[in-house]
Formats: structure tokens, C-alpha cells, sequence
């Protein structure tokens, strides 16, 4: 084990590290991410075109804990780092690597755990995970290595993300106590919706900003073009004429999801960002007063990613599923900031 000192500074490989997220966040905090693993090459790009540090394609059920050892540079205090997906990958499904079954990526994180003993481990999940024995097994995997550790359910818009999206955070370490730093933003202080989004320029669905390729609205059809146009902001389909109604409307399961195909509400922070984003019909998505979905760019912003985040190279055409499925699978960057401003203060505490 490495002890913290004034000299050293912290270290991270981000297991799942997707786009970049959690480790754009941390670094924001004065950590230094030295390399990011995940299964999906399409992530290449964003996390060493934003992150600048090295990305390597594996699958982590297959990963060895020598393989993420080599990553580290010596005497620094290490830190790993890993949201596992709750939806395992499809290599995983089909029975490759440890653990099978839904959530056992968590099982070989504690494992990795269990043989690095990195100075400091990190979790984001969400929030179900603790109902769950796997949790349990990581956590006395936790104590059986002699870590200290924390976690809690989170609300994100605390921590200054414009969404109402909670999220497990566990922070664990063998030099003492860690906690996660305190929230930022009190109720009465959320950021909302046209904080984050309500300057970039008005697009129609199908259509892409001026200046800004990745500001690019999915289509919409006739139908739901009509739908979106009856939409309130924070209504539901409800408030449509019966004609507009979809079959799945009719039905008990579909009456308990009013909030599909729906508008956002400019002064409120957004519903949580999912993969789906960029439809109309799967959420909540609607822009608060433009018939389209939101854009990829204001998702991208509503997950607190900056501006300029790069999600394809240059010149690229940009394709709406694949880039939504990046935005919307990462941990948002503040939330990520939080994380890290945690590690950097204990670590000087513990120095």
C-alpha cells in the first residue's frame, strides 16, 4: 500500500469508462486519470480526444488484475474506479468472464479489488444495486481487504446536474474514512433546464444547428409530429385529443407511464438522461416549447458535459443512436467532480 503524501498525487483507471464522464469529472478535480478500459471501441474517440489519456478495448470480465496493475505509474497512491453496467455487455450474457447473470461485472470489480487493493475504489451505480446480495458480497470483499467505506443514494441535481437522476456513490479506502463531498446546489438551487439548454439555437426535428453538428434533433412522423404539438410542458399525453392517443395508452400498463412522449419544463431540472434520449416517444424528451426531441448536443449539456465535448472525430458524420448511447450510459461530470473533489481532499487529509 502506498501512503498519500504532499509529493504524490492520486491515479485512476476507470473500468466501464464509456465517453468519459466520470473521468473528464474527475480530473476536473485535480485527479489524474492515467487510462480508461471498456468493451466498446466507439468510446475511443471521446474518452482520449476529451480525457487525453490511454483507452484500452477489453472486455472486463476478462481483464486481469496484472493487466490493470501495469497502468498505474509507481509510488502514487492508486485509485480505481468502476461503474459497472447494470445491463452486462453482450460478450458477458452470452456466459463469457466470471460471476454470470445480470450483475456479475460487479462481482469481478470486487475481484480486481480484492488482488489490486488500490489505495482508494470508487462505485457509481444505480440506485436498485443495493437491494441486491451482489452489493453485499462487494461490500464485505471491502472489508475483508481492510477498507473504510461510504455510500449513499445521491441526488444529482445537489451536486449541480440539471436532472432529477439519483445514483449510488460508494467511495472506499484503506487510509481511513472517505467521504463524498457535500452537496453544492440546495433544493431551492437546482439547475434547470433553461440554465443548461435554453441559449442554443432553435432547430426542427431532423435538423442540425448552424455551427454545431452534434445539435442534431431525430425526425419525427405525421403522428407524432401532431402529438407534439398538442404536448404541455410537464404534461402528459393525457391532455391529448383521444384521436392522438396510441394503442399502448389504452392499455392498464401503458396508463401508469404518463410521462412518455412528453415535454420538459423549462424551470425544472430534466427528467434522468437515458440512451433514449433523442425520441420523443420513449420519455419525457420533448423539447419545452420546440416540436422536436432534444438534440444530442442538449443532452450531452444536460449530463453536464462542456460545450466543445467531442463524442465523434472531425469530419465524422454523426449518427443519433450510437452517439446518444454514449451520452446517455456516462456518469454525468459533475457528478464525476464530486467524486474526485472527495478523493483529493482525503487524500490531503490522510498525507
Amino acid at each position: 500500500m502506498v501512503a498519500a503524501s504532499e509529493s504524490s498525487y492520486p491515479a485512476v483507471v476507470d473500468l466501464f469508462c464509456g465517453a468519459g464522464g466520470l473521468s473528464y469529472g474527475l480530473q476536473k478535480a485535480g485527479v489524474t486519470v492515467v487510462a480508461g478500459i471498456d468493451i466498446d471501441p466507439v468510446c475511443r474517440h471521446p474518452f482520449e480526444a476529451n480525457v487525453a489519456a490511454r483507452f484500452h478495448v477489453r472486455d472486463i470480465a476478462e481483464v486481469s488484475a496484472e493487466f490493470v496493475a501495469s497502468l498505474y505509474p509507481e509510488a502514487d497512491p492508486r485509485v480505481l474506479a468502476g461503474c459497472a453496467p447494470c445491463q452486462p455487455f453482450s460478450s458477458y450474457t452470452r456466459g463469457g468472464g466470471t460471476g454470470g447473470g445480470r450483475w456479475g461485472l460487479v462481482d469481478k470489480f470486487g475481484a480486481l479489488v480484492a488482488e489490486l487493493k488500490p489505495e482508494v475504489v470508487t462505485m457509481e451505480n444505480v440506485p436498485r444495486l443495493t437491494g441486491r446480495s451482489v452489493f453485499e458480497r462487494f461490500l464485505s470483499v471491502l472489508r475483508e481487504a481492510g477498507y473504510q467505506y461510504t455510500h449513499s443514494v445521491v441526488r444529482c441535481a445537489a451536486y449541480g446536474v440539471p436532472q432529477t437522476r439519483s445514483r449510488l456513490v460508494l467511495l472506499a479506502s484503506q487510509l481511513g474514512r472517505i467521504d463524498l463531498a457535500a452537496p453544492t446546489h440546495p433544493d431551492s438551487g437546482w439547475v434547470t433546464v433553461r440554465d443548461t439548454i435554453g441559449h442554443l439555437e432553435s432547430i426542427p426535428a431532423g435538423g442540425t444547428g448552424s455551427s454545431d453538428a452534434l445539435h442534431r434533433a431525430s425526425g419525427l412522423s405525421e403522428q407524432n409530429l401532431r402529438r407534439i404539438r398538442e404536448a404541455k410542458a410537464g404534461g402528459t399525453w393525457r391532455d391529448w385529443d383521444e384521436t392522438l392517443r396510441a394503442p399502448c395508452h389504452t392499455r392498464p400498463s401503458g396508463r401508469t407511464y404518463p410521462g412518455v412522449y412528453g415535454r420538459m419544463e423549462w424551470d425544472r431540472p430534466a427528467p434522468t438522461i437515458t440512451t433514449q434520449f433523442h425520441g420523443f416517444g420513449n420519455g419525457r424528451f420533448g423539447h419545452p416549447d420546440q416540436d422536436r426531441a432534444i438534440s444530442l448536443r442538449e443532452g450531452a449539456l444536460l449530463q453536464t458535459f462542456p460545450a466543445d465535448y467531442s463524442f465523434v472525430p472531425e469530419g465524422t458524420s454523426v449518427k443519433i443512436g450510437p452517439v446518444a448511447r454514449l451520452i446517455g450510459n456516462a456518469v454525468p461530470v459533475k457528478l464525476g467532480e464530486a467524486i474526485g473533489r472527495s478523493i483529493m481532499d482525503h487524500l490531503k487529509e490522510k498525507s
